[in-house]
């Protein structure tokens, strides 16, 4: 597999990045601003920089077509930006109507509207108004209960799937009348009014979702929690249980960000500073292994841990001790990865290679068609060198995941109820050991 392309742009997290369609101009979130880059080469330069935002800035999405970049921040505040005649970006101000951060935000394909998810446990959904000649909004409120993580669009641009920090993930209409056609009936729904719950789903352990995503078909929803798994929905009919829900629990870190680059196939990253592949259909899914290409140097494989007793135990038998290398990776990236986009391919076919952008400041490109060398295989320390430990040695054994929201508050109560217990179980057993002592 070719190397992976690695622009180190700068010492700053990135919250959110875009590329254009024709991968020339990349737009980066890096504070209170948004800077374009310009493609010159195997590098990118900056040319220009979007202010407007007095906060920082949470998303940034470059519509394919037109060009037009739409951005959010915690100042509550949308813009959407235009070149000018003279070159120059003019924002127009969203009247998105929240009063809590901004999120993220994302384009519809169709590029008629645009989602932002909030604080204020609302979406708003955003569209052009012709006769006043601005952005405004319609909020998609119920039955959303907490801050809204990520949004992503069915491909008919009507169909909206949103992540909140309640462990939910769900999928709501967002007709707007005069601004939508008519949606094709499918299995998330026929008739499909603005807010329409056409499907709604709890995390396992009700852990954070981080993200949404769907198939390129649209026919399946994928998702990623806090709890560091991922789970597959497969409708089967307008208000009827889904075909199938598919959780895989993993032992990694939690996942921030997902991105389906086939029918088949899923990728995720987040804070192992690394990208897995997952494979699989309604029947199954599995861990496939990771992206990067398996060597020393960068993008071996995600390092752990390590324990006090590895740590001895390479001092006795290899005479390492710390060095300058200690704090440095095996991953091309140096910390955690924000989020996962196409970078070539995609709108509803094969992504051939997909860019993400991380902490560290580095924006990197991946290709995805080849396998790579430890296909199948996870890097673990607790190896010597040269052993590659199988995928299942990273996979938990899977939890039924819940799929009526119904049972939420039941799950609340009995958990709070466990922890109580085994609080005054533990106080007990101290108390016990004190007199004993005594």
């Amino acid at each position: 597999m070719p190397a992976p392309q690695v622009h180190h742009l700068f010492h700053a997290p990135i919250s959110d990045h875009s590329f254009s369609a024709d991968r020339r101009t990349l737009a980066v979130t890096r504070d209170n601003n948004v800077e374009l880059y310009g493609a010159s080469g195997n590098k990118f330069s900056l040319q220009d920089e979007l202010r407007g935002h007095d906060k920082l800035v949470t998303g940034v999405d470059i519509a394919p077509n037109s060009g037009r970049i739409v951005t959010c921040s915690q100042d509550r505040n949308a813009y959407v930006w235009e070149p000018s005649k003279t070159g120059e970006w003019k924002p127009t101000l969203v009247l998105l109507r929240i009063n809590r951060a901004a999120t993220c935000v994302r384009w519809s394909p169709n590029e008629s509207k645009f989602a932002v998810g909030s604080g204020a446990r609302i979406i708003a959904v955003c569209y052009f108004e012709e006769e006043n000649d601005w952005w405004v909004s319609k909020h998609l409120k119920k039955p959303l209960r907490s801050t809204v993580t990520s949004v992503a669009w069915h491909p008919n641009s009507v169909l909206l799937a949103s992540g909140s920090t309640d462990g939910h993930a769900r999928v709501l209409s967002s007709f707007i009348k005069g601004t939508d056609e008519r949606p094709e009936p499918s299995a998330w729904g026929e008739r499909l009014p603005f807010n329409t719950v056409c499907g709604e789903f709890l995390n396992s352990t009700a852990g954070w979702v981080h993200s949404v995503a769907f198939s390129p078909s649209g026919n399946a929803l994928a998702f990623a929690a806090h709890d560091s798994s991922i789970t597959v929905v497969y409708p089967s009919a307008p208000e009827q249980p889904p075909q199938a829900v598919i959780s895989i629990s993993t032992q990694l870190l939690p996942f921030t960000d997902l991105l389906w680059i086939s029918e088949s196939e899923i990728v995720c990253a987040g804070y192992d500073c690394e990208v897995y592949k997952f494979s699989g259909s309604a029947s199954g899914w599995e861990l496939a292994g990771s992206l990067e290409k398996g060597s020393a140097g960068a993008g071996a494989g995600a390092v752990r841990e390590e324990s006090a007793l590895n740590m001895f135990r390479s001092m006795d038998l290899k005479g390492r001790s710390g060095g300058v290398d200690d704090t440095k990776l095996r991953t091309v990236h140096q910390n955690t990865i924000n989020k996962v986009r196409a970078y070539q391919g995609g709108g509803g076919g094969q992504v051939s290679q997909i860019s993400t952008a991380g902490v560290d400041g580095r924006v990197v490109s991946l290709k995805t068609a080849e396998q790579n060398a430890h296909q199948g295989y996870l890097k673990d320390d607790e190896f010597e060198e040269g052993e590659r430990a199988a995928v299942s040695r990273f996979i938990r054994k899977p939890r039924k995941p819940v799929v009526s929201a119904v049972l939420y508050p039941g799950w609340r109560s009995s958990n709070v109820d466990a922890t109580n217990i085994l609080i005054r179980s533990c106080i007990n057993q101290l108390t016990l050991e004190e007199r004993s002592s005594d």
